[in-house]
């Protein structure tokens, strides 16, 4: 068995982890600059493109808690093995899809596998670093390929659909995950929770995952069906029973894939509530800055994939800075700034215009934006897996990444219905004159100043509902090198 004895073994083992991080995270941006190609050429509509990135977050999100809890009964390295082949045979046939469909169903089991990969490789990193000053590092890298994640996706994008076609956005994913999940053996050792019955929550997951589902579908149709149509109305309320299903089945459940008593923790409470929002604000902010450089200003793939660099730059740097903050004022404060900072750059992004540019119009909010980005995905990691024992890891570590993806997929849902609402439903794929583009930047500027409410809304959560004394004891435990005793309640 490969032991993480040596600082070298631990950061051999940190590259292999956030690699395939970085993977699965790409993944959610990486198709949002081939959507035009996409929707041309398997003749999608235009409601339903957002289908492409919802159907791959939503399985990631619905299933990431039975990933974390199967990482915690079987083993994190056994799931992290078989999330990777799952995850690339799933990319495989995304790129050999010839139908809109055919895509849809691909993108969701690329969100099955992710959901197995991503809270095992958290855990392993939570349990193999010591809570503190080496576990605050280790999530710095992690929040930066997690923050980058979603820039790099979209300048990768750009240049693989320009440069060789749509299809590899997806193919690209087969030999880094082939060759992540030959490593892993040899440098990432095997840990399971084994003192717990292996008991499997199924019924919760596919419950909570349906709903969620249909609630988004719900909205995504919306502006097409009617607000209070029938349609709409039944959706969101078959949606919500579905939820309700989920509770009761937690309840009752003997090993519940949620225990309620895991919210006894209140700052792991209240970052979930902040990773939802922070999912809510920045996801949807990748999607209508592509919509925005290619159907408005022009850009080919390319153009906006390149445009991207200079936005993944500041949040890799912000992440690094964000972990050594984090360690001298707390997760919390360093979480109200980065948040403050991502609700000014979308505030910012609600001044385009049909007739701008990308450096007037583009990269200063894209900038500022980045670096809140970086300080909000760093600490609010750190506070979710902060007090939790070595046997909630995959739960703690499938728990906020669940909050960020399930946000992630409404906020887009939302954003993208605003948008269409006022603008009045405008194709942008055909010639617009200048009217049109004028009603479709009118669309991307509301959805930007609704994603700014969610940011503003996720830094009054974060001031409200997470712990200062934990934040404190975070940074004095750090200081003394021990890791510190969070208080429940």
């Amino acid at each position: 068995m490969q032991s993480l004895d040596t600082p070298r073994a631990k950061t051999t083992a940190l590259i292999l982890l956030a690699m395939a991080q970085f993977m699965i995270v790409v993944d959610v941006s990486i198709v949002n600059v081939a959507l035009p190609t996409i929707g041309t050429e398997l003749q999608f509509a235009q409601d339903d493109l957002s289908w492409v990135v919802n159907a791959y977050a939503l399985v990631f999100g619905g299933f990431l808690l039975l990933g974390g809890r199967l990482a915690d009964l079987l083993g994190r390295r056994r799931l992290f093995i078989g999330g990777l082949i799952l995850f690339t045979l799933a990319s495989l046939a995304g790129g050999l899809a010839t139908s809109d469909i055919q895509l849809i169903v691909a993108r969701a089991f690329q969100g099955l596998g992710a959901a197995l990969v991503s809270p095992a490789a958290l855990s392993i990193v939570t349990t193999t670093f010591a809570e503190g000053a080496e576990r605050n590092k280790a999530l710095g890298v992690w929040g930066a390929v997690a923050g980058a994640g979603g820039a790099a996706g979209v300048l990768l994008g750009g240049v693989l659909t320009d440069g060789l076609g749509w299809e590899w956005v997806l193919w690209v994913n087969v030999p880094i995950g082939l060759a992540a999940a030959f490593l892993a053996p040899r440098l990432l050792p095997e840990s399971r929770d084994e003192a717990d019955h292996r008991s499997f929550d199924v019924p919760g997951a596919v419950t909570v995952t349906a709903g969620l589902a249909l609630l988004v579908y719900a909205i995504v149709d919306a502006e097409r069906a009617g607000w209070t149509s029938a349609q709409t109305l039944v959706g969101i309320g078959g949606a919500l029973a579905l939820i309700t299903a989920f509770l009761v089945i937690e309840r009752r459940a003997r090993k519940p894939l949620l225990p309620m008593s895991t919210f006894r923790l209140r700052t792991l409470r209240g970052a979930n509530v902040v990773g939802l929002l922070v999912g809510m604000s920045l996801f949807s902010m990748f999607y209508f800055i592509s919509l925005y450089m290619q159907q408005v200003l022009g850009f080919d793939a390319l153009e906006a994939g390149l445009a991207y660099l200079p936005l993944a730059i500041v949040i890799i740097v912000s992440a690094g800075l964000a972990s050594q903050v984090v360690t001298r004022i707390g997760f919390k404060p360093t979480l109200i700034a980065g948040l403050l900072l991502v609700t000014a750059g979308l505030l910012w992004f609600t001044q385009i215009s049909e007739g701008g540019s990308y450096t007037a119009d583009v990269l200063g909010p894209s900038l500022l934006a980045a670096a809140g980005l970086g300080f909000s995905f760093v600490p609010v990691t750190i506070a979710a897996v902060t007090g939790t024992r070595p046997d909630q890891a995959g739960l703690a570590s499938g728990l906020i990444n669940t909050s960020q993806q399930v946000g992630g997929a409404l906020g887009v849902a939302i954003l993208a219905s605003v948008a269409t609402s006022v603008s009045g439903g405008i194709d942008p794929r055909g010639r617009l004159d200048p009217a049109q583009l004028g009603q479709l930047t009118d669309g991307f500027q509301v959805a930007f100043l609704v994603g700014a409410g969610f940011a503003i809304l996720g830094a009054i959560a974060a001031a409200l509902m997470i712990s200062s004394r934990d934040s404190r004891e975070t940074v004095e435990a750090a200081q003394r090198g021990e890791a510190p005793a969070v208080a429940i309640g």
